[in-house]
């Protein structure tokens, strides 16, 4: 079986060493909250009944926020008259 996003998740965290509080900064830099108990429930083995799985839209929404983190917010895109 290939990756779950929940291995996906779990390997970024590693890569980019973030703990709890850095993941809920960043999916709050996207509006979208978190707490640090489903944090804790989607890091959890498989096995264990407090395991959560990561859902896209959850995934979707970290990996916006990381983007932001990393790069920044986008620029205001110029419109024609910007341009004049």
């Amino acid at each position: 079986m290939g990756l779950t996003n929940n291995d996906i998740f779990k390997k970024l965290r590693v890569a980019h060493k973030l703990r709890d509080d850095d993941i809920v900064k960043i999916c709050a830099l996207k509006d979208f909250k978190v707490s640090k108990s489903e944090l804790g429930a989607i890091f959890r083995n498989e096995n264990h009944p407090k395991y959560m799985e990561c859902g896209d839209q959850f995934l979707r929404n970290f990996l916006d926020g990381l983007i932001i983190h990393l790069r920044g917010p986008m620029p205001p895109k110029k419109t024609k008259t910007d341009l004049k």
